[in-house]
């Protein structure tokens, strides 16, 4: 069976997969395969699993925050803001869940934290605007 070296890349790691026998993710089209000798391609993953299988037949999970897939010449690069992976489909579903969790709340901090700049700063022109006009 022909295989080929899947590139996983963040901004914090980097992991090189020899023996994929074939790669399964999503786009905004849907679901797609991979296997070796396909056609260069280059694609933006939606949010989720993905999976991959080794030559062994064995299936590893693949979790992102979205990514861009690019494969060319039998080689898979993977490049993502980060990314987990595991062959236990529960621990890396329950991971993804977390991972998802904690960015809802960073989010939910940063939007409160600009909604209060956003105050302060309505608030120092309206008070610019009384001094101006006189009051």
């Amino acid at each position: 069976m022909k295989t080929f070296v899947m590139h996983l890349q963040s901004a914090t790691q980097y992991e090189r997969i020899e023996n994929v026998a074939s790669f399964v993710g999503e786009d905004e089209s849907g679901s797609f395969g991979i296997r070796a000798r396909h056609a260069r391609t280059m694609t933006a993953l939606t949010y989720g699993l993905a999976r991959y299988r080794l030559q062994d037949n064995s299936w590893r999970y693949l979790a992102f925050p979205r990514g861009i897939l690019y494969f060319a010449g039998d080689a898979l690069y993977i490049s993502t803001r980060r990314f987990l992976h595991d062959a236990d489909y529960q621990r890396i579903s329950k991971g993804l869940l977390e991972q998802l969790l904690k960015e809802e709340e960073e989010l939910r901090v940063i939007r409160e934290s600009l909604h209060r700049l956003e105050q302060e700063m309505f608030r120092r022109l309206w008070q610019m605007g009384r001094r101006g006009a006189g009051i």
